[in-house]
């Protein structure tokens, strides 16, 4: 939880995070992932129906960003969440207001 405003820094990484997000594809697959029970995938074109291409430069964008993890074993790729990444937007989406408050005499 934050205690207190968010820098012009944290700002500009938090933006570049949810700029990432703002894409349906790109939720769709960060949903996929978050779905599975092992918390990571490697073949995700089938599920969304496009080509290996536009998959691939969608998971390129998440991995840049911190979103995803990127785990090379042999010929495959697998991904994950990274952690990190949702601590971060869920400690500025989650508002100090959401927390209880002590009433005023």
């Amino acid at each position: 939880m934050l205690r207190e405003p968010i820098t012009a820094s944290q700002a500009a990484g938090l933006a570049r995070l949810l700029k990432a997000l703002a894409d349906p594809t790109r939720l769709r697959l960060v949903s996929l992932v978050a779905a599975r029970e092992d918390g990571e995938a490697c073949d995700l074109t089938e599920p969304l129906g496009l080509t290996q291409p536009t998959i691939s430069h969608h998971l390129k964008i998440l991995v840049e960003t911190g979103i995803f993890t990127r785990d090379k074993r042999g010929v495959w790729a697998y991904y994950a969440l990274a952690p990190s990444a949702l601590s971060a937007l869920s400690a500025v989406l989650q508002p100090a207001a959401a927390q209880p408050r002590m009433r005023q005499p």
